[in-house]
């Protein structure tokens, strides 16, 4: 008699900085193209859940319909305007907060930021066997607290900025 391959299949989860994310990705000249991003999670990191932190904007409603049909769990921080131009929503406390909710629920964990202030998660995560990657946004500005996490384990940090054929944004045209 055969038994079945019983593989486990893989429950990972993304945290992703929407503002770090969006922002190093614009400084580099193009723009993400989120529902391939989602693609891209799910087939290389095996992602089940991918929560995005977002400041929520009133009229922005379009995008975050968007970012949830095409698979993104949004979770939302009201924003402030900084020298009264710049819009913040601070995003940091709720992603740390929700990746511990989170805990039990998920195999491995992702960390899409460049954001020093997730180094004690992301350190807490790797020695707790749960850090599947830190995605750093772009590679030539990011924190150096997370290149200490590379000096232990060579596999903590990948940079999307490296992904741009495969991930940037084309307008796709009608006729």
């Amino acid at each position: 008699m055969r038994l079945a391959n019983k593989r486990k299949i893989e429950n990972n989860y993304a945290f992703i900085d929407g503002q770090n994310l969006n922002v190093s990705i614009r400084a580099l000249g193009w723009r993400l193209d989120f529902k391939r991003f989602r693609i891209y999670l799910y087939e290389k990191y095996a992602i089940t859940k991918a929560f995005i932190f977002i400041g929520y904007i009133p009229g922005n409603e379009t995008l975050y319909t968007f970012l949830q049909s095409v698979g993104y769990i949004c979770i939302f921080k009201p924003t402030l305007k900084v020298r009264g131009k710049r819009v913040k929503g601070n995003v940091d406390t709720e992603l740390v907060l929700h990746a511990m909710i989170e805990y039990q629920n998920y195999d491995q964990a992702i960390i899409v930021s460049g954001d020093g202030d997730f180094f004690c998660l992301a350190e807490y995560l790797l020695k707790e066997g749960k850090l599947l990657r830190i995605l750093i946004p772009n590679e030539h500005r990011y924190s150096s607290l997370l290149k200490r996490l590379n000096s232990t384990n060579k596999d903590a940090l990948d940079f999307i900025s490296r992904l741009k054929i495969q991930l940037e944004y084309k307008k796709r045209y009608s006729k």
